[in-house]
């Protein structure tokens, strides 16, 4: 991804708090430019990309979060070493009765990432790295 000089590129682990940080990490990053009003659709869009990130790397493992502005707008990019194209899921229905909220199951009542990105960005797709991995990313205009 390119990076120009005032945009955050931030490697963290994979792991449960990496969302949380990079949600509070691009919202301070998008106060300082300017963009408040796109923050939440922001902060949201990193949640999904780092949540995605961590998922497929193994624990501890390095991602990357960068967040960058040109003409067109506001990129948000994540990085894991996982070669594996994204792959939507299906979405899971969302009425009580279609939950599966049982112990083992809680997490695989998700789906819904791709399309909630996919709804807030101008575009997004992801791109191989040359040096391996992927970067998974969408376009917000600001």
């Amino acid at each position: 991804m390119m990076t120009t000089p005032d945009c955050l590129l931030i490697p963290m682990l994979a792991s449960k708090a990496a969302p949380g940080l990079g949600r509070t990490l691009t919202k301070t990053r998008l106060h300082n430019w300017g963009y408040m009003h796109i923050s939440d659709d922001a902060v949201l869009v990193v949640s999904e990309l780092v949540t995605n990130a961590v998922a497929a790397a193994a624990p501890g493992e390095e991602i990357r979060l960068q967040v960058s502005r040109d003409v067109a707008g506001v990129v948000i990019a994540v990085w894991d070493a996982s070669t594996a194209r994204p792959r939507p899921r299906p979405v899971a229905g969302t009425a009580r009765d279609a939950l599966d909220v049982s112990e083992g199951h809680r997490d695989d009542n998700g789906g819904r990432g791709r399309p909630i990105v996919a709804a807030l960005a101008v575009e997004c797709g992801h791109t191989p790295d040359p040096s391996g991995g992927k970067w998974v990313w969408a376009r917000l205009k600001p």
